[in-house]
């Protein structure tokens, strides 16, 4: 598929990885719009919105809903590492929104055009952690689970209507969202995190090949497959890994 003159919107485009999905998507052709609370530094088309809350999600609704777009890339994120009890519950909800209400009420937004046109796709960032759930990324990872259950949804129910749906999972990847726990955590347990200019390549010839899902990295996507069918196994293979990690946040 070619980029040329798609109109392309991408949330969270302010981003380490965001910026680098926008040079790319830019280099060959497409004209990008972020939508952030915080402008670019590059010169991308620019909507300010927080995703955070429900009014910055309504607005964001109605100001993306009455404009045309080729591709909507749902990338905006945050997180939140450690016991769930210590998350604050102002943190807590905006995990909920920015991460699965926001492209969820976006998706809404955007459809009846798309469907009108016959033509579009939706792409929907979320993670590996929303399918093998880490422990200590309890909101995450059940944010994101809900984002891949919601592209599921999605593509059954958009089949043959010219309207793509495509769901991407990378592992951990090494971008500012994650805080020195994260990398003290990372460092602990030998995890895997991915460069972000290596999963910026990736996420765009996934769109390109309007696939349906991608799972980035080994042996996580493996481990996608088996915690489908047996979890227990799963639960087994990080038992060290998690308890590690409980280490950190002993009082």
């Amino acid at each position: 598929m070619s980029f040329s003159k798609k109109e392309i919107l991408i949330t969270g485009g302010s981003g380490g990885l965001g910026a680098l999905i926008c040079r790319r998507l830019m280099s060959e052709g497409a004209r990008v719009t972020v939508l952030d609370r915080t402008a670019p530094q590059a010169a991308f088309a620019f909507l300010q919105h927080d995703l955070s809350t429900a009014a910055g999600i309504e607005a964001a609704a109605e100001d993306v809903g009455a404009r045309p777009w080729d591709i909507v890339l749902n990338l905006a994120g945050i997180q939140h590492f450690g016991p769930v009890e210590r998350q604050s519950p102002e943190h807590l909800v905006a995990s909920y929104f920015v991460n699965l209400v926001a492209p969820v009420r976006l998706v809404q937004a955007v459809l009846p055009r798309m469907k009108a046109n016959k033509q579009g796709h939706i792409v929907n960032v979320g993670s590996v952690f929303g399918s093998i759930n880490f422990a200590h990324f309890a909101t995450y990872s059940s944010a994101t689970a809900g984002l891949r259950g919601f592209s599921q949804a999605l593509r059954r129910e958009l089949a043959g209507t010219g309207v793509d749906v495509t769901y991407v999972a990378p592992r951990a990847v090494r971008t500012p969202l994650n805080t020195p726990q994260v990398m003290a955590f990372a460092k602990l347990t030998h995890m895997n995190m991915d460069e972000p200019d290596v999963i910026a390549r990736r996420i765009v010839e996934t769109i390109r090949g309007r696939k349906r899902e991608a799972y980035f990295g080994f042996p996580e996507a493996i481990f996608v497959r088996l915690n489908a069918v047996m979890p227990g196994l799963v639960d087994a293979a990080l038992f060290a890994n998690d308890r590690k990690a409980a280490a950190l946040f002993k009082p």
